[in-house]
Order: structure tokens, then C-alpha cells, then sequence
């Protein structure tokens, strides 16, 4: 595990911020490197294409200056989120503009390809592959990809139907590559909890929409602040892959949370900037179960100073139970 972790660098804890579709943009991920934490966005985020190599400019500009004012608290990576479905009619040139920018770690979703895993090694970069079942996986590494991000039940935006404990045991029979566990991961103690079942890092998303930099609304905010693992419905209505809204923000759009017809996969649209995927995710909030514990509206480095005090708690606790 420790051999994995070192293939990011420093990091002040071991955390990749997940990619947060319309609200992740280049304050929050350059926030969240200088806070010691992999920051990440989903290139469709930047619209039109040429903000996206804007973005890419900007980021990799800025934690170029941090680390050189600050050689001895150097940022983390930054990571950039590629949706490999066929409705993407982008990603060709997303792709060119991360090989041009040398992202160090790109994270890929609904679907892999062994073209855009080999652009990515063609300077060195990583690439992490979502999965929400053992099956996956295995496909996920064949084609290359150097490691996988485990999305078990709970967490947020499209999420899997198996526990964590049970996925990532599955997949650490067979894979000892890098592993980001994904699912409901909102506190030191659970970042602790994720590597003790295997994970080389946290995969952490709903935490952050309710910070200061999150480019989130202000009522998506409240809600998760206001909100407990109760208040999240499971669906595949919104965008025609399961996962996991705030029940708020579904009654607000004028559904029942009781009583959500089922969607048609196969007419799932996640291409550039399509009225049909914005829609979805502007007026139905993405978010995972384990959001009981936010209760404020904290800075990015706020957050991770908190995620960093309950982490060593976790572990000084573990230590004493060792010792006892």
C-alpha cells in the first residue's frame, strides 16, 4: 500500500477529492492541492473546450508558484476526470489537452479505452478507473489502467449497490495496484476505516461541495449541512445510471422520492455540455449518505484541517487498542 501512495507524492493525507460535475472548477481544485489533498474536475466542467485549456494553464501556473514559495508544504497533484461514454463528442480533444498539460492523474468513468490509458502514460501520467463491481475491474485493468476507484453503496452522484467492505475484498484478491475507495467517506475516522480495508486513499466528494469554494448553490449547500443518510434517494431516472440525490432537491423538481419511475439506460446522455446532463445535475443535487457529520460551511483547508485532526484521533485510538 505504502508503495502505491508514494506514486502521488506527498500528500498530507491520504485523499483524492472526486470530480464534482458543474461545480468543481480550477479555485476549488488549486484550493484543495495547497490544502495537501489530490484536487480533481471533469473536463466538461470548462465550457467551451478553450476554457478548458484555460483551466489547465491556470492550475498547473498556480501550483507551480505555490511550490516554489512553499518548498517545504509542496501542493498535491491535480487530477482531471475524462467520461469515456460514447455520447462524449469531446474527449478526443479533452485528451490532447491533458497530454499537452502532463495532468498527473486522470480519472476515468463509464467506459475505458486502451488508446486514452496509453496517451496518459505516454509522459507519465496515472489513470484511475471508476468500478462498482469486481467485473468492471477486471475489464478496467486489462486495458490498461494503473489502478481503480471502488464506488460502493453510499456514495454520491452514480454510485454501485455493493458494500465497501465486500467490493474492495473482492478486487484485493487479485490487484495490488493503487486503490481510491469510494462511498460515503466524510471524516478522518473514515479515511483511517478506507485503508484498514485495503484502499491506498480516500475518495472523498459530498464533503466539499459544502465548502466555500465550491462553485455549489446556495441551497444544495444547506441542504447537505441540514441533511443525514436519510435524506438521499437512489435512482437511475435523472441521467439513466444509478446513483445516489438529495431527497430535497427531488421534491423540489417535482418528483416523488416514494415513487421514481425507472429511466432507459440506453438513452443516457453525458456528451459536451448537453441540455439533458446539465439539467439533470443542476436541479438534482448529487450527494452521498455520509453527509451526517457536515455541520458547517468551512474554507477547503478548513475542511481538510478537520479531516486531519479526526484522522490521527483515529489512529492514536487504534494505537491505545493495540497496546491495551
Amino acid at each position: 500500500m505504502s508503495a502505491n501512495i508514494d506514486r502521488l507524492g506527498p500528500l498530507r493525507l491520504p485523499v483524492i477529492a472526486a470530480p464534482l460535475f458543474l461545480i468543481s472548477d480550477p479555485e476549488l481544485v488549486v484550493a484543495q492541492c495547497k490544502a495537501g489533498v489530490v484536487g480533481s474536475f471533469p473536463s466538461l466542467n470548462a465550457r467551451p473546450i478553450s476554457q478548458l485549456d484555460e483551466w489547465l494553464a491556470f492550475i498547473t501556473e498556480e501550483l507551480a508558484n505555490w511550490n516554489r514559495l512553499n518548498p517545504d508544504r509542496p501542493a498535491a497533484p491535480f487530477a482531471v476526470n475524462q467520461i469515456v461514454h460514447k455520447s462524449n463528442n469531446r474527449l478526443e480533444e479533452d485528451l490532447e489537452l491533458c497530454v499537452k498539460y502532463k495532468a498527473p492523474l486522470v480519472i476515468t468513468s463509464l467506459g475505458a479505452r486502451e488508446d486514452l490509458n496509453e496517451a496518459i502514460h505516454s509522459y507519465g501520467g496515472m489513470v484511475l478507473h471508476d468500478v462498482i463491481n469486481n467485473r468492471f475491474a477486471h475489464k478496467a485493468v486489462e486495458k490498461g489502467a494503473d489502478g481503480l476507484i471502488p464506488v460502493a453503496a453510499g456514495a454520491g452522484g452514480h454510485a454501485g449497490t455493493l458494500s465497501p467492505f465486500a467490493l474492495i475484498q473482492e478486487i484485493r484478491a487479485w490487484f495490488d495496484g493503487p486503490v481510491a475507495l469510494s462511498g460515503a467517506i466524510a471524516s478522518g475516522s473514515a479515511i483511517l476505516a478506507a485503508q484498514a480495508m485495503g484502499a491506498d486513499w480516500a475518495y472523498i466528494g459530498s464533503g466539499f461541495i459544502p465548502t466555500q469554494e465550491a462553485k455549489a448553490a446556495a441551497g444544495y449547500k444547506a441542504a447537505i449541512v441540514e441533511g443525514t443518510s436519510e435524506d438521499i434517494v437512489y435512482s437511475n431516472l435523472f441521467t439513466g445510471v444509478h446513483g445516489n440525490y438529495l431527497t430535497r432537491s427531488v421534491v423540489q423538481a417535482g418528483f416523488d422520492p416514494t415513487n421514481l419511475p425507472t429511466s432507459d439506460p440506453s438513452k443516457m446522455n453525458f456528451g459536451s455540455g448537453g441540455n439533458t446532463a446539465a439539467k439533470a445535475w443542476r436541479d438534482i443535487w448529487g450527494c452521498g449518505q455520509g453527509i451526517g457529520g457536515i455541520d458547517g460551511i468551512p474554507t477547503v483547508a478548513g475542511f481538510v484541517d478537520r479531516l486531519e485532526r479526526e484522522y490521527r484521533e483515529a489512529r492514536s485510538r487504534l494505537n491505545q487498542i493495540a497496546a491495551a
